[in-house]
């Protein structure tokens, strides 16, 4: 499906789905974005919707400026999946044993393990730069110093909403682990901490929403968050990495370590800011629910509880800013999914996948999310299908 393009601001506003198809709120936030003096395009996802800082599926690309909380209070949330050697022949019938396992393994929704997790002791997990990584927790805003042993014993936890751990099944039969999480509290703690900065610079009074306050370049402002940021965008990506090492490892001792072997991880961040070049012109793009499909980048779109997700290789469009969708986007808020479906909703919706069935999740119900075919299909010209994933197991906090 090639893109539409609908009137911005300063720049035009690049749609993969159909603007009419889009709630009111998340065109207004696209048009202010379009509007802001720093703006150099802006590319509009399938899953796009109206989100808190700006909008999800949103692709921002500014010069010399950037938007904390459009990145959001989650830095850095992203996806990381790995293929094993086992096949569906080898799960037992009932799985909510290795379900069971799972969530004693790693710790949901506020949670955390009692003891920072030593990753020279999970098997398989090679993690460069530890000791460096957390040294330069003393360089970051003074207001996260006190979160020093929350932030450690944090690192390998899932967190709650619409972070998933779940075992796949592809279509050709093999098992794969996906999980979907990010900075956990460090990164929100300090996202909270430059969005309020940014929001008292004098060149944000005029703004109309105080939502897309930014940095400029060549300010100690600009340069504390970028510094923060990048942190808290590594903090993401090596919990991914100690989960998906501490889920294996679940996985292998169920099985045996002669039948269960695994592939290199796939991992990708979805709400980011990258350095990126186009045109000859340096440039800060921020993905918020979305995900850098430049050509060759295998990516991860998953759709919900049980409608699958799929692994992609990015085609390089430019237009897009090399990206696309993160996942299948919401159609309706939590608030509405509550009042609009029930646990016995839940229970049928979620059928042969093993996974919580309580008023707790029913916010994450599959009828809450768009159709993830529809939204693979509106993206042809930025990914290609790899893989095909279908849940068997889903943890959730």
């Amino acid at each position: 499906m090639p893109y539409q393009t609908m009137k911005g601001g300063r720049v035009p506003i690049r749609m993969w789905t159909d603007p009419a198809t889009v709630e009111d709120q998340a065109l207004d936030q696209l048009r202010n974005v379009s509007a802001l003096p720093w703006v150099e395009g802006l590319a509009v996802m399938p899953d796009v919707h109206y989100g808190k800082g700006a909008t999800v599926g949103s692709v921002i690309a500014m010069k010399d400026a950037v938007s904390p909380a459009a990145v959001g209070v989650d830095i850095g949330c992203g996806m990381t999946a790995a293929k094993s050697t086992l096949t569906v022949e080898d799960m037992p019938d009932d799985l909510s044993g290795v379900r069971s396992r799972l969530e004693r393994a790693i710790p949901v929704g506020r949670g955390a393990h009692k003891e920072a997790v030593d990753p020279s002791a999970l098997p398989g997990l090679k993690m460069r730069g530890w000791y460096e990584f957390w040294k330069k927790f003393d360089e970051l805003h003074p207001a996260a110093h006190a979160k020093f042993g929350r932030a450690r014993q944090q690192m390998g936890t899932l967190g709650g909403g619409n972070h998933f751990l779940e075992l796949c099944a592809d279509d050709d039969g093999a098992i794969w682990l996906v999980l979907h999480s990010g900075s956990r509290n460090i990164g929100n703690e300090l996202a909270a901490r430059h969005i309020e900065a940014a929001q008292k610079l004098p060149h944000n009074q005029d703004l109309p929403d105080p939502d897309l306050a930014v940095f400029l370049a060549g300010t100690a402002k600009m340069d504390a968050y970028r510094h923060d940021l990048f942190w808290a965008q590594e903090y993401a990506r090596r919990n991914r990495a100690v989960m998906m090492a501490l889920a294996q490892n679940v996985v292998t001792q169920r099985f045996g370590e002669k039948r269960c072997r695994w592939e290199q991880a796939i991992s990708c961040h979805h709400n980011y800011v990258a350095e990126e070049e186009y045109g000859g012109v340096e440039l800060l793009v921020t993905r918020k629910g979305a995900i850098r499909a430049g050509a060759g980048d295998l990516g991860i779109i998953p759709g919900s509880m049980a409608t699958g997700t799929y692994i992609v290789r990015g085609l390089g469009n430019e237009t897009a800013f090399n990206s696309a969708s993160h996942g299948a986007g919401r159609k309706m808020s939590r608030n509405k999914a509550r009042k609009n479906f029930t646990v016995e909703d839940l229970i049928e919706q979620t059928k042969g996948v093993e996974c919580r069935k309580d008023g707790g999740v029913v916010d994450e119900i599959p009828g809450a999310y768009k159709d993830i075919e529809e939204v693979i299909e509106a993206q042809s010209d930025l990914v290609e299908v790899v893989a095909h994933l279908r849940q068997l197991v889903c943890v959730k906090g």
